[in-house]
Formats: C-alpha cells, structure tokens, sequence
C-alpha cells in the first residue's frame, strides 16, 4: 500500500495492541449487546461521508467533463487562497489504500458521492461506457470489506455544460438530473449497492450558489428567480426518485440528504417547545417540509408574494414521491421562542462559542432536537445523521500526533444528545462523521480541516488523528459510556 501508515502504526495511534481486535467488522455487528443500555442498537451502522469534487480530483482523467466547481475554483479570486479541487486528496487513484484504513478504523458504511461529469461529460446524452468503472471498483472494494456503500447521486458538480444552459434555472435540468440518477442508480444496483440519495444539501448549493454567490455558479439571483431555482431542485428531486424507482429493484432504499434549520427551544417551557416545532415547518419550508407535505406551506408563500415560485399540482406531487429514508446533515442549532407569529429565531452573541469555521456555532443539542422534532412531524420511514462534524485547529506535534481534543469534546456531546433521541424513539439508524479525511472546503479550500484522518497535501499522507481513536473507540462499544 502507498502511503497508507500500517495497520501496527494505526494501532499504536488508536492505543491498542491490533486494529482488528478492537474494531468489529460489520458482520460482527448483530453480537449480543454486552455494553449496556446506554448502548446504540446493534443494526446501528456507524460510517463516515465524502464528497467527488472534495476527495477525488483526477479532474481530466477518463473524459471526464468539468463542473461548476471546476470553472468556479479557477476563477480567481473565488476559493481562500486559490485552491482548486484538481488533486484534493486524490482519491481516485488512492482509494483501496483508503478503505483499508476505513476498516482499519472500524467503519461500517461510507458514503460517497458520484460526480455527474464523469458519467455525463456534458451533461446529458449516451453516458461514458467506462464513466462508472472507477464507482464500480470503488463499491467492489468497499464491499469485499465488509463496508456498507451508501450512494449520494449529486453533490454539486453539475456539469458546466448545463449552467452554460442555464443550470438550475432551466427546468430541464431538473429533467437531466432524473436522467442521469436513473441511470447510475440502476448500474450501481445491480452490483449490491442497496442505498441511494438523490441530492445533497439543496439549502446550501441553492442559497450560497444561485443567492449570495460565495459557491458555484456564483450568482446572485432576485428573489423571485432564486425561489423558482428552490422549486426547481425540489422537483428535481421528486422526478428522480421515481427514476431511481423505475430503473432499481423494490428492495432499494432512496432518500435525500438535506441540512436543515435545526429549531432548538431556548427554555424547555411548553411555549418554546411548540416555536420550535412551528420553526421547523417553516424554516425548512422551501425544503424538506415541501417533500414530506406535497405543498409549501401559507406562511412560505405569503412571505414571497409575487415572488413565490410557478408550480402545479402535479409537480407538488413529485416533489412529495414517498422515500424511504432522509438524511439529515446537521451541525449547529437555531435557537428559537415563543412569538406572537408563532417563533422567534434568535440571533447568537459575537461571543458565542464556535469551531474553527466562523459558521460553526457549537450547540450539540441540535442532535437531539433535529431527530426528536423531525419525527414528530413527518414521521419518516427511516433517518440517519449523514453528516455531523467540526473543523479544528489541527497541529501534528514533534512526534507526529495530532491531538484534535476539540473535535473530541464536539463529536462527543453531539453523539451524547443523538443517543438521547434515539433512545427517546428517534428512528435515526446510523452516524456519519463528516468527515473520513480533510479535503476541498469549498470556498474554504484547504484552510479548514474537517477530517478524523489528518492529509499532508504535499505527499498525500495520511496520519489519523486522536479523534479517530476516539470514533473507533465509540464504535467498538456502539456508544456505550458517551
């Protein structure tokens, strides 16, 4: 293996005489629960989550088209100091060292994503005939290892040849997308990959996208145009799950993962306790509450007036095409109050303690209130935490350590109040850590670092973190003793 540290020296970082002892594979997972009930259930699946643009880079490699993100992160003056995501951590060519590591650390399931322009260089069309192959050794690998793959079909490398048509502005993106995530969905099925979600974080690549302009494409839309792209992407959605639906077995599982607004009551009165459960109907209201619901919801709609977007009935039932799990993606918490209008959102002091990301506000009640509120609400078949994470200030010491006890006291207090939800009747059925190794931050580019696993981006190294000892640590125990 190439730069991949051994399984002894994975050892001695997580303290413990061999890996293998310590970290169970999958297949061990449905063990008698001898930990207690403080304990996650034993079908709990505990994995870690990537992104294509984030890890992969091979940007030129195998016809594959550019992105959004390719012509975003080139122009100059977009990404902190001009990153760009051409090499990232070069997962392409390094990923059998990485899943080795994956099941050196325990994991269960790894999420990852496929980027659209390597299947469909301009978008739409014939699809490459080799454009899957590298997905295709990627799931083999993943499998022969005992790890769950868990599918995300977009994670917002649109292919550039589309926003030169229009992007999420033209409606028939939303028809290229079901195209495209029908295809790879039934192509990926077909080798065991049982888990599929179609879009990630339409929040964020919508509102930072298309509204303030600081990601890909960077436009700055008027409120009327960015609620029609809103629209857009929900139906988006809605016309892929049944794509996904037509070309895959009954027996497949599709979902969505979405970051939504997490209402978090400032006291436990009665009052603040239903703000938030109003909150997160209609803080989300243009978003997840539009899936579960098949409508958007008065208070939306009168708030956008002449601005609201232009759909039909029928559209609102695509949108709302049952699916079978949601992926939250949460991070930090709005805290909310009672309101004459029903909540008040709160704003967070100057000195309000965060991570190292400004936007990183650390709150991990969120965990708990963001599964507990979503269940009552729309009562989905099944939930599972697809990202949760913190970038930290991360210093390998003189002997090659780093010793992230930031990302620890976070991921630690997040894990606690999540357990608290499930135990509660949450029906959150596994954790991914956001993220497996440090990689492209996007805007951020390389000056945030979100992994358990620590990359030297000069030699490609990697080095896995005191976090990551702490991870498999709650792993092997299934969260026992957080």
């Amino acid at each position: 293996m190439k730069n991949l540290w051994t399984r002894r020296e994975i050892a001695r970082l997580l303290g413990v005489a061999a890996v293998p002892a310590l970290l169970p594979a999958v297949g061990n997972a449905a063990r008698a629960n001898s930990f207690g009930d403080d304990s996650f259930p034993t079908n709990f699946l505990w994995g870690s989550a990537t992104a294509s643009y984030q890890v992969e880079g091979a940007v030129h490699e195998g016809g594959r088209g550019p992105s959004i993100w390719d012509t975003f992160s080139h122009t100059p003056g977009k990404i902190a100091n001009g990153d760009t995501g051409d090499v990232a951590d070069d997962f392409f060519h390094r990923y059998r060292d990485d899943v080795q590591l994956m099941k050196q650390l325990g994991l269960q399931a790894f999420r990852f994503s496929v980027a659209w322009p390597r299947v469909f260089p301009n978008g739409s069309g014939e699809p490459l005939a080799h454009g899957l192959d590298f997905y295709k050794r990627l799931v083999a690998e993943l499998q022969t290892n005992g790890i769950e793959p868990f599918c995300t079909l977009y994670h917002w490398d649109l292919p550039q040849a589309l926003q030169d048509k229009g992007g999420w502005q033209n409606p028939d993106t939303s028809h290229r997308l079901a195209e495209y995530e029908g295809h790879v969905a039934g192509e990926l099925s077909r080798l065991g990959v049982r888990y599929f979600f179609t879009i990630n974080e339409m929040r964020t690549f919508v509102e930072l996208g298309y509204g303030n302009g600081t990601h890909a494409p960077g436009l700055k839309l008027q409120r009327k145009s960015l609620a029609q792209v809103r629209h857009n992407v929900l139906l988006a959605h809605g016309l892929s799950v049944q794509a996904i639906r037509a070309k895959c077995s009954p027996g497949v599982q599709v979902g969505l993962c979405e970051n939504p607004t997490v209402p978090v009551p400032v006291t436990l009165r009665a009052e603040d306790t239903r703000a938030a459960a109003i909150a997160l109907r209609e803080e989300n209201a243009g978003y997840l509450t539009a899936i579960f619901e098949g409508r958007y919801t008065e208070r939306y709609l009168r708030e956008l007036g002449d601005d609201a977007p232009r759909f039909t009935d029928e559209e609102m039932r695509t949108i709302a095409s049952p699916i079978d799990a949601v992926g939250l993606n949460i991070y930090t918490p709005t805290y909310v109050r009672s309101a004459p209008d029903g909540y008040q959102a709160l704003p967070k002091p100057e000195n309000f303690p965060r991570m190292a990301s400004d936007w990183l506000k650390v709150g991990p009640e969120c965990m708990y209130w963001g599964p507990k509120l979503i269940q009552e609400a729309w009562k989905p078949r099944a939930m599972y935490i697809t990202e949760n994470g913190c970038s930290a200030a991360d210093q390998m010491t003189a002997q090659g350590e780093i010793l992230d006890t930031d990302r620890i006291m976070y991921l630690r207090n997040c894990l606690g109040q999540m357990r608290r939800a499930v135990k509660e009747g949450a029906g959150v059925k596994g954790y991914f850590v956001w993220s497996l190794l440090d990689n492209y931050e996007w805007a951020d580019g390389y000056g945030k670092r979100f992994g358990v696993v620590y990359v030297d981006y000069q030699t490609q190294k990697r080095t896995p973190k005191l976090s990551a000892q702490f991870y498999s640590s709650v792993i092997a125990s299934r969260g026992g003793g957080l």
